[in-house]
């Protein structure tokens, strides 16, 4: 069966713009909250800039007991949270709060482990010289990891496009609703393997990006 463009055009289209919205704002405010978390839990980790075991140690329990949970049982759970902040427990923006918080638990450990892979060295010497904790972060601890960081980054750029194909299950749309209510439940392959290639697409297009950016940041 070949795809109708004429009757099924504006509603893909539609669905792509979607499913870019939710994507970058999910990845963009949970990946700036989780940057903080991340750049938090390396500083007051043990042995770090400034050890605080108590700040850690609420924040450790919290991303790893947040983390592992099914996106899609998140949603849910975080249904009456949702509602009270969005106004609405449905909807694209009402998918998109559960997304960034997930996304916030998840880039908050990769820029951890990011910076911890850092040479401890580099860090001693800037402490050594006099440097404030935030000097260092910003001109040692992020430039120095920057490569991994953009890696991470992308990682999760195909993670939260994986999400956005739930967006469904809370009448967010996107290309994850079209391919299951045009394409599978209508029996149409062609709508449904011409939404696959469209994400394969976003993914493998962001992945070259990722990896072009990261091997610049390694070569600086």
């Amino acid at each position: 069966m070949k795809f109708d463009f004429a009757a099924n055009g504006g509603v893909f289209l539609e669905a792509i713009v979607t499913t870019l919205y939710i994507v970058s704002v999910a990845l963009g405010t949970g990946g700036l909250a989780g940057l903080g978390l991340g750049v938090l839990l390396f500083i007051t980790r043990k042995g770090g800039l400034r050890p605080n075991a108590v700040v850690f140690n609420i924040l450790n329990v919290l991303i790893n007991f947040f983390r592992p949970i099914p996106f899609i049982i998140f949603v849910a759970a975080m249904g009456p949270l949702t509602l009270k902040v969005v106004g609405s427990s449905i909807g694209t923006n009402a998918f998109i709060f559960p997304a960034a918080l997930m996304v916030t638990f998840a880039s908050s450990r990769l820029v951890e482990q990011s910076l911890v892979s850092l040479d401890p060295g580099m860090i001693e010497a800037a402490r050594s010289m006099g440097a404030s904790t935030w000097t260092i972060i910003r001109t040692v601890a992020i430039p120095e990891a920057l490569a991994p960081l953009i890696l991470a980054y992308t990682f999760l750029f195909v993670a939260v496009v994986d999400m956005s194909a739930l967006a469904g299950i809370v009448a967010g749309g996107g290309l994850g609703a079209f391919a299951l209510s045009y394409g599978y439940q209508r029996f149409d392959w062609a709508i449904t393997w011409i939404t696959v290639g469209v994400i394969v697409l976003f993914v493998q297009s962001v992945q070259f990006l990722g990896n072009w950016l990261a091997r610049k940041a390694l070569r600086r």
